[in-house]
């Protein structure tokens, strides 16, 4: 299974993208937000993939930089619906408050003859706290992730019988929703800035973690594998040796810090 991050920046990066990433497992694939603009498109072509390949998208949240590229994406897929050029069904999964944004905005935007193909062949459906779903061969769960800014979601999914994947969205893990997380092989949690220089980006004011933040919560839940993602890019060229530097002071397992378009195994 590949797990390729789109975009590993945060709101207001210029020099990356906004984080977003696809899970491919023989040859299906399951994307994760969108960024923020048409540049999704470019991001996913620059990945090795064909946009008209993806069928299963999952929305964490209304923000700017996670929603904007998925209004692209319905877009696109309405519109070549319409030609006759993308084949079969797609679904959004997402909670009721993202989808009735997408739904407003593609009635406000697309052609009505594009924007018919909702609810016909392009699904927008509903996930609620704790619900499973079986998406790409593989059993998801999503979880509401307690957010105080705006309703988000999270999800785990099982790599295998014993290997879970667990998805913290883009603000710290709570301690009510630690359950989903503990004992995972992978987290993938944010991680705004590093420790050192929360003076200067002022992570906590956002909603957001410093490095030391999540690499403490995963030593503590015992996550073998811990994805750092969201991130400030003024330190774009030295972000991997600075963030693991920091890191390793608090975690023991493996720690990973990728680039955009970066691909890793899991």
């Amino acid at each position: 299974m590949k797990l390729t991050m789109l975009g590993t920046g945060n709101a207001l990066v210029t020099e990356c993208y906004n984080t977003c990433f696809l899970i491919e497992n023989r040859g299906q694939i399951f994307m994760v937000d969108g960024g923020g603009g048409n540049a999704i498109l470019h991001q996913i072509k620059h990945a090795g993939y064909d946009w008209m390949d993806l069928r299963h998208i999952f929305v964490t949240h209304k923000h700017v930089d996670h929603l904007m590229g998925i209004i692209w994406m319905v877009r696109m897929i309405c519109q070549f619906m319409d030609h006759g050029e993308y084949e079969g069904e797609a679904y959004i999964y997402s909670h009721e408050e993202v989808l009735n944004l997408v739904r407003d905005m593609a009635d406000k935007l697309l052609q009505k003859k594009e924007s018919a193909f909702i609810d016909d062949r392009l699904h927008l459906v509903e996930v609620s706290d704790g619900e499973t779903l079986d998406i790409i061969g593989h059993k998801f769960t999503f979880f509401d992730i307690q957010s105080t800014k705006a309703k988000q979601f999270g999800f785990c999914m099982k790599i295998d019988d014993e290997k879970m994947l667990t998805c913290c969205g883009d603000e710290p893990l709570t301690s009510g929703v630690e359950k989903y997380a503990e004992g995972s092989e992978w987290m993938l949690h944010e991680a705004f800035c590093l420790c050192s220089q929360a003076d200067i980006f002022d992570p906590y004011e956002k909603h957001h973690s410093t490095v030391k933040d999540a690499c403490e919560l995963a030593e503590r839940l015992g996550i073998k594998n811990l994805l750092l993602y969201h991130t400030e890019d003024k330190n774009l060229a030295n972000r991997k040796e600075m963030y693991a530097e920091e890191g390793k002071k608090y975690y023991r397992g493996n720690l990973w810090i990728p680039d955009d378009l970066e691909v890793l195994t899991v």
